[in-house]
């Protein structure tokens, strides 16, 4: 493997071989370079700045994205429709240039939160004497310099917007491949040493908690609601300062099936490592997943088949699976020339729970791309309820939680507007020694709230169990 240094030096060299290729004097749009990178990436390092992380170990994959070429933010009920028609005609003439022909192009980040908002982003806001910094309610954001690895092949990207002086574009790109292409070779860090966690308060408690689940079943039994899908916080606070490095390492380590974010705008990083993507767009094809339904693991092998025969066999997780794969089926109907019937429900096994999972394909209308998908498929009755607006509505009026982020969506989008995204399940909003946890539970009819209560103490498991090692 190259030294660092040489990787850097050849780097430069590239550089300034390249960029007068580019289109610099063009009036408007976006320009990316995709230089080749020697290996494969293991981490995405952490620099100062805005920056958003993706990794998936099971995929091999992993796109990261730091500082920012173009941003682009919404809010309001036509959050989706209105950001789709901003940044599809900003980015219309987005060039991309390849000369190591790798393969990659460059590459945005969509992402929004649980429920639109008319509320401009706000600033930092200090909760218990620990500030943390919101997220905007809908935002595209094209990074200056991104890095891509997939399937042992990677790639460095740095994109700028049009016009720009070539001098003034050549130092800054040169000053990003300084500040991170030292750090690419840098091997996985191993996990600290266990770390005892302060438990906080939980928002809400368990006294509140079964008065909105027995709230919930009697307007379920009203036919008010089929399904609505219930959150807490939880605040736990470390005696040292969390490495964001290291708690991805260690979600990506005991959750490889999972895909694992980090986004930072500012002081305080949003982390997920969620099991749930919400559709992947290649062309014109789609798919999407049914995730809901859940029971634990058992450390006995014997336990845990029994149990994942009895989550099988459950009438009431198999409800509650079966209200999202119908959402899901009559969101697609709204945007597919074709449709296949569902495939599943199979078993999701994660390390501290399974889950009922059925996937849908599709054949997409043409002009379809993430932000009309976004708009038909999120939220799902798998993170909001059923039917989608009366759940909607009961949320904004019964919860005493203020979601942000957690059960939005965020993800990985290509310059023809198709690509990924996920639903923000198993999150923390984190700084410093503190974290935020989430997690949320499905009530349907026969929904017993110490039961649901004790599934979320499952799902915030995953990320605790993390950053006691971080």
């Amino acid at each position: 493997m190259l030294a660092p240094l040489k990787v850097l030096e050849q780097l430069r060299a590239r550089l300034h071989e390249t960029i007068s290729l580019l289109p610099l004097d063009q009036a408007d749009g976006f320009v990316s370079l995709i230089l080749a990178l020697p290996h494969a990436l293991t981490i995405a390092p952490e620099l100062p700045g805005p920056q958003f992380h993706f990794a998936h170990n099971h995929r091999d994959e992993l796109r990261a994205g730091y500082g920012i070429a173009g941003e682009w933010l919404a809010e309001g009920a036509a959050r989706l429709s209105t950001l789709g028609a901003t940044v599809k005609a900003a980015t219309a003439n987005w060039q991309q240039f390849d000369p190591d022909e790798t393969g990659f192009t460059g590459f945005g980040m969509l992402g929004f939160a649980a429920a639109p908002s008319d509320k401009s982003p706000q600033p930092p806001f200090a909760k218990g004497g620990i500030s943390f910094d919101t997220l905007p309610n809908a935002l595209f954001w094209l990074p200056e310099l991104a890095l891509c690895s997939q399937a042992g092949q990677a790639a460095l990207i740095l994109t700028t917007e049009l016009p720009v002086k070539s001098d003034a574009l050549l130092s800054r790109w040169l000053a990003r491949l300084d500040a991170i292409v030292p750090l690419l070779a840098q091997p996985a860090l191993d996990p600290l040493t266990s770390a005892h966690l302060e438990r906080g308060a939980s928002e809400p408690n368990f006294a509140v908690w079964r008065e909105l689940v027995n709230t919930a079943l009697h307007d379920i039994a009203l036919a008010r609601l089929e399904k609505v899908v219930i959150g807490r916080r939880l605040r736990l606070e470390g005696h040292r300062r969390f490495d964001l490095t290291r708690l991805s390492a260690a979600l990506r380590y005991l959750f490889p099936s999972c895909q694992v974010i980090n986004i930072r705008r500012e002081a305080s990083s949003f982390v997920a490592a969620t099991p749930e993507r919400l559709f992947t767009q290649h062309r014109d094809r789609i798919e999407a997943d049914a995730l809901a339904g859940t029971m634990r693991r058992a450390e006995n092998a014997e336990r845990d088949a029994a149990i994942t025969l009895a989550l099988l066999r459950c009438e009431k997780n198999l409800r509650e699976h079966q209200v999202v794969v119908d959402a899901v089926t009559a969101a697609l109907r709204q945007c597919c020339r074709q449709l296949d019937a569902p495939d599943g429900p199979r078993i999701l096994q994660l390390n501290n729970a399974q889950h009922l999972w059925s996937i849908l394909r599709g054949q997409l209308e043409p002009e379809v791309n993430v932000f009309r998908l976004a708009e038909l498929l999120h939220p799902t009755p798998a993170t909001n309820g059923q039917p989608r607006q009366a759940a909607r509505a009961w949320l904004q009026q019964t919860e005493p939680l203020e979601r942000g982020w957690y059960t939005g969506a965020a993800g990985i989008v290509a310059p023809n507007l198709t690509g990924e995204l996920w639903v923000l399940l198993r999150c923390a909003q984190v700084n410093d020694r503190v974290a935020d946890l989430y997690a949320g539970a499905g009530i349907v009819a026969g929904s017993d709230a110490l039961s649901e209560w004790q599934e979320t103490e499952h799902k915030l498991a995953a990320m605790l169990t993390a950053l006691q090692f971080a």
